[in-house]
């Protein structure tokens, strides 16, 4: 798995794209596993410090119980609908995947194993999906 600060220096300018649409709202989700295996969603806070992406989970939280029973993870920025007229301005919305470890038992700090950004193409035309993963590097597709 690779720190925030690994993928960071591998691709800096992806890694500011996603950093903003984490950092433009206070509340994301997050996904965890159950311990029947099924997904459980949840609403988080984020924050990128000392090149780790961390989020926490209160005392007694499920989603905690899930990360210390399962770390995988996935963390969805704050979505917001395109304005009708200016889609091409439309900033999109990021996904981050991987494994969470904690360091105290409610902060988790995230192992990351694939960065998505979702945004629409300059003529707002086709969907522009980047992921990154630290086996493949930086990929995109577009499609309509």
């Amino acid at each position: 798995m690779t720190a925030w600060r690994e993928f960071e220096a591998a691709e800096p300018e992806f890694a500011r794209r996603v950093r903003a649409l984490f950092d433009a709202h206070k509340h994301k989700t997050i996904a965890t596993l159950r311990a029947d295996g099924s997904p459980r969603i949840s609403g988080i806070e984020t924050v990128f410090e000392d090149g780790e992406l961390a989020f926490g989970s209160m005392p007694n939280a499920r989603k905690g119980a899930d990360l210390r029973r399962d770390p995988r993870f996935a963390l969805h920025s704050a979505t917001v609908d395109p304005v009708e007229g200016a889609e091409a301005q439309w900033p999109g919305e990021a996904k981050i995947a991987g494994r969470a470890r904690t360091e105290d038992g409610e902060r988790f700090l995230a192992d990351v194993a694939e960065v998505v950004h979702t945004h629409l193409n300059e003529a707002a035309t086709l969907l522009v999906v980047e992921w990154w993963t630290p086996e493949g590097g930086l990929r995109e597709v577009e499609r309509e």
